[in-house]
């Protein structure tokens, strides 16, 4: 079974309940609309999260810690509570009188005291009633007081719990950062037409492109930096081509990588990145610091368009830098960009991976602490997804946590940042090899 709710929509609820993993256990277009079906799939289950959905699109339900069941009696539960979702937001509805939370009726679905019934009398119809029973809400504002249904799902809480490491990674290593920044600072192109490697960052707008470099350049300069201009916006910060190089230290040399960052990705046509832009720089026609025009990609004509540019001025390694709060609600539209512009490089025979950036934003447990991010099974299966999704081998997915509000280093997010630069070197190494044979 699928559940309708989304990533987004099922994080927002699980903060509500203080963390757990929702399980579904029932859904009313599979199962049917009638009490018979709900309770066969669900007593004996709690706590459980009940949600209704209509044709207006309003998403809506109840939170009860007790286990269901047909005994005809209320059940008490100071806990519950109905809720209606405003896209990431949670609106909240307590129970007014705990000893009434839930009624455990044989011929209806949920059933919170007399207030709301999802399922109501073995039919796809909702029961409110905000004036009266045990709760008080807005019928507009939870329901928009459309009381015929589209679905009805029930989904067990369950406590979040760390898996067995599905990749192996040695944390709290002071030597093991070191041995990766050593490995980047004598890194040497098998080519010797090129001194320094370059990384193209591609992703959609406040993705952490930006950031990404931020914090590989903080980890070699020994502390937080902000060089390159990164937040929050609708549209992209980014409005030019910048190739940035890494120096190790603050008068160290410049790194054997140079990451080269990118307008961002919008799904409408005449916004953010260009396709053919793209093909531009991968081809190392785009100059440094060339201004984006989203409506009129680069033309061979334009002032700086390298007519001929060297294997060093070309990309040799792609980068997708992908938020992963926000992979289960990426667009068609971004997806079919996103997939015309891996044809292009698919051609081209280029090394591609994805960055997989603010892990902590939508996993507890990576929030709680980043060493748990390869035993979530949650971060696993947004790898999957986004395996799917965008094709990318699950072996070229890597999470990694941006610093964005920190003013220290923390040596576990040193470990996950460095690794992803370390795979990348590994791919153009295999790149240069293909060129050479």
């Amino acid at each position: 079974m699928n559940p309708m709710l989304n990533t987004i929509q099922q994080r927002a609820i699980s903060k509500q309940l203080g963390g757990g993993k929702l399980k579904l256990l029932y859904k009313a277009t599979i199962h049917g609309f009638t009490g018979a079906a709900f309770h066969q799939q669900c007593d004996n289950h709690g706590p459980t999260v009940s949600v209704g959905y209509n044709a207006s699109g309003y998403v809506f339900g109840g939170y009860t810690t007790q286990a269901f069941s047909q005994s005809g009696q209320y059940v008490a539960d100071r806990e519950a509570f109905l809720f209606t979702l405003k896209g990431e937001r949670v609106i909240k509805y307590n129970v007014t009188n705990s000893t009434y939370a839930v009624n455990m009726i044989t011929s209806c679905g949920p059933y919170f005291g007399e207030s709301l019934v999802l399922v109501y009398g073995n039919r796809a119809v909702v029961h409110s009633n905000a004036g009266g029973g045990y709760y008080t809400f807005n019928d507009a504002e939870m329901h928009g007081n459309v009381l015929n249904l589209t679905e009805c799902e029930v989904y067990e809480v369950e406590d979040d719990e760390l898996e067995k490491p599905w990749r192996t990674t040695v944390w709290d290593s002071v030597s093991k950062r070191k041995e990766m920044m050593d490995s980047i600072r004598l890194f040497k192109p098998t080519i010797t037409a090129v001194d320094q490697v370059r990384v193209l960052l591609i992703g959609q707008v406040g993705a952490g492109k930006s950031s990404f470099f931020n914090s590989i350049n903080s980890i070699f300069r020994g502390h937080v930096t902000s060089q390159a201009t990164a937040g929050c916006s609708k549209t992209s910060l980014t409005t030019k081509f910048r190739t940035y190089s890494i120096k190790d230290g603050r008068e160290g040399k410049p790194l054997p990588i140079i990451l080269c960052d990118t307008m961002g990705l919008e799904e409408n046509t005449g916004a953010g990145l260009d396709v053919d832009d793209i093909s531009n720089i991968l081809k190392g026609h785009v100059p440094d610091t060339y201004q984006f025009n989203p409506i009129a990609p680069l033309q061979p004509r334009a002032p700086g368009y390298r007519e001929s540019p060297a294997l060093k001025d070309q990309i040799h390694c792609v980068a997708y830098v992908i938020d992963a709060s926000k992979v289960s609600i990426m667009s068609d539209k971004l997806e079919a960009k996103l997939d015309a512009i891996r044809r292009k490089i698919n051609l081209m025979g280029l090394p591609q991976l994805v960055l997989l950036t603010k892990p902590d934003e939508c996993c507890p447990l990576v929030s709680e602490d980043v060493k748990n991010i390869y035993s979530s099974g949650y971060i696993r299966d947004l790898v999957q997804t986004v395996h799917t999704r965008l094709g990318v081998p699950m072996c070229c997915i890597v999470p990694v946590k941006n610093y964005s509000m920190e003013l220290e280093l923390d040596l576990n997010c040193d470990i996950l940042l460095l690794s992803a630069v370390v795979q990348m070197l590994r791919y153009i190494d295999n790149y240069f090899d293909d060129i050479s044979d």
